[in-house]
């Protein structure tokens, strides 16, 4: 008898709008998360001391916890620090290295967790992975998903435009993740799972040309929308494989090899995919990337982000190590340095053209 369904993890609520901040309690009640209000809330010790004071009147029962960066001993640190709290789940409030950083101490002490983001800078509000910073320079952990969403679009109107900017080159980069997917399906014959790659891809295709800018509501709905859809791809995958591809090992690179320089990740990752589409041949794809990438003031070359041609051909050059045994367009060309220098200078120039 054929399996005519199957479970799809992906969060038990999910609620985008305007206000949701404030209602923050309620929602944690409604969904019977936590009646009695033993909810452990991970902030920021910057900005999340202005968010504090706005909700401890809304959630009396809640206690908070300081996360002082986006690093593993921080998030080791959150674990500990609950332990023996008869919490009853945790809230991540703020941005990605704080969300990042609760989801690894929720895994850790056993708690459900609710993301509260504060900005859209990448797909880290859904995902099953933490990206955290360690003593190697920075790891990828798996970690349970979000069981709720909540994003204030109030919330994320006031954040920098440039966390905005940089989310949607993260969902964008899924355009390039999920034709990777499909080069190793065909090439290697990786499985592939084909749900997954629909998700993924709809979300980039959706933020690919809508024709919002960074302040109207209808784009940060459409990419609050994406960004949880990238991370249920990611979980139906089982891996980052919808969401990350060459794009990724590229971002992956920059952050090794100069780590006191890179630049966000949704601003490298959508630079990364415009380069990958152009070594894939899809040309008037990469046209594309580029041309929305430079509407939102993404950079589309490497000195935009502060890397020299040199720079940037030796992490492409060194990308493939940070993902061993993923096959994308790099691992299938496998060019050398000269070859990709000479690939970049021509994508350059269709770029300035």
């Amino acid at each position: 008898m054929p399996v005519l369904t199957r479970l799809l993890p992906s969060p038990v609520f999910v609620e985008i709008r305007a206000g949701a901040l404030d209602a923050l309690g309620g929602i944690l009640a409604d969904q019977r998360l936590s009646a009695s209000g033993r909810i452990a809330v991970a902030i920021s010790n910057g900005s999340g001391a202005v968010l504090r004071e706005r909700l401890e009147p809304l959630l009396p029962g809640a206690a908070w916890f300081e996360v002082a960066d986006g690093t593993l001993d921080a998030a080791v640190r959150l674990a500990d620090e609950m332990r023996g709290g008869h919490f009853d789940a945790l809230v991540g409030l703020g941005g990605g290295k704080i969300i990042d950083a609760a989801k690894y101490a929720a895994a850790r002490v056993g708690l459900p967790i609710v993301a509260v983001a504060t900005n859209l800078a990448h797909d880290g509000i859904c995902s099953p992975v933490s990206i955290l910073d360690n003593d190697a320079g920075r790891g990828s952990y798996g970690v349970p998903s979000p069981i709720g969403i909540v994003v204030d679009l109030d919330v994320i109107r006031r954040a920098p435009q440039r966390f905005v900017a940089a989310g949607i080159g993260d969902v964008i980069s899924n355009i390039s993740a999920c034709a990777d997917w499909e080069l190793s399906n065909r090439v290697t014959g990786e499985p592939l799972d084909g749900l997954a790659v629909a998700m993924a891809r709809s979300a980039g295709e959706n933020l690919l040309r809508h024709p919002g800018g960074l302040e109207d509501e209808d784009l940060l709905m459409a990419l609050s929308e994406a960004l949880v859809l990238s991370g249920i791809a990611m979980n139906i995958a089982g891996s980052t494989r919808p969401s990350s591809g060459a794009c990724h090992e590229i971002s992956h690179a920059l952050d090794v090899l100069y780590p006191k320089r890179s630049a966000q990740h949704g601003e490298q990752v959508g630079l990364g995919a415009a380069f990958a589409s152009h070594l894939r041949g899809e040309y008037e794809l990469t046209g594309l990337i580029v041309e929305r990438l430079a509407s939102h003031g993404l950079p589309v070359t490497a000195d935009r982000i502060g890397f020299t041609e040199a720079e940037f051909t030796e992490a492409v050059h060194y990308a493939p190590n940070t993902r061993p045994g993923r096959f994308t367009i790099l691992e299938h060309l496998d060019l050398s340095p000269t070859d990709i220098r000479d690939a970049y200078a021509d994508y350059v120039k269709a770029v300035h053209r």
